[in-house]
């Protein structure tokens, strides 16, 4: 794992940008057995996941599986409307805070500092699992990628390819044996300053991620 450094004002050096894990291809659970086993997770045993987990988890979602940069999940016209950010809270080796994933680098770019697991929580309708999970994956739409080729029609194909990324995340938790529950109950402009979206983003996804207590 490689690390961008970073002087703040007050002199101090710190890790902005982080290179994870790479991920991997291949697994002892069949795509079989995780649609079998998927369901919703509320209750997690508090263990703090490690960087590869998040690094799995953040690839099966939006990661670059072709040279001229087709995804895991499938997108309208190639446009890949969708930006993902995880609320970090318990994740060994990767201090607390928000981050946006880039998929292009396979990194993740720190935006802000401290966990905010609470105060999404506060935000999703105080929802426990938002707080108790070791993160919280929120994908978040840029609807012009999509609506300026396909107009008003490019909504809904933002919505379908948002519900193939969730469902990508949760599958590939089951073949790590780690808990999701997917949310959709939250207050958007309470999310939006949370995570410092501009204008042009809308959350759309909640997805808490934990071990799985069995």
């Amino acid at each position: 794992m490689s690390n961008c450094w970073v002087t703040t004002t007050n002199g101090e050096v710190s890790v902005k940008k982080i290179k994870l894990p790479e991920p991997r291809y291949q697994s002892d659970i069949s795509l079989e057995e995780s649609l079998l086993q998927r369901r919703s997770v509320r209750d997690y045993p508090g263990e703090a996941l490690s960087l590869g987990e998040v690094s799995q988890l953040l690839w099966a979602a939006q990661g670059i599986t072709a040279q001229w940069g087709g995804r895991t999940a499938p997108s309208a016209g190639a446009l890949y409307p969708l930006e993902v950010y995880v609320v970090v809270g318990n994740v060994q080796n990767l201090a607390a805070g928000v981050y946006r994933y880039e998929p292009e680098g396979h990194e993740l770019l720190r935006i802000a500092e401290g966990d905010k697991r609470g105060d999404l929580a506060s935000a999703s309708l105080a929802q426990a699992c938002v707080k108790e999970g070791a993160i919280d994956i929120v994908f978040a739409a840029v609807y012009q990628r999509t609506t300026r080729k396909y107009g008003e029609r490019g909504i809904r194909y933002v919505h379908m390819e948002v519900g193939h990324v969730a469902q990508n995340v949760c599958l590939q938790a089951v073949a790590m044996n780690l808990g999701t529950v997917t949310i959709g109950a939250f207050n958007d402009e309470k999310v939006c300053r949370l995570l410092n979206l501009p204008q042009d983003k809308r959350p759309l996804y909640l997805i808490p991620v934990g071990g799985e207590n069995r």
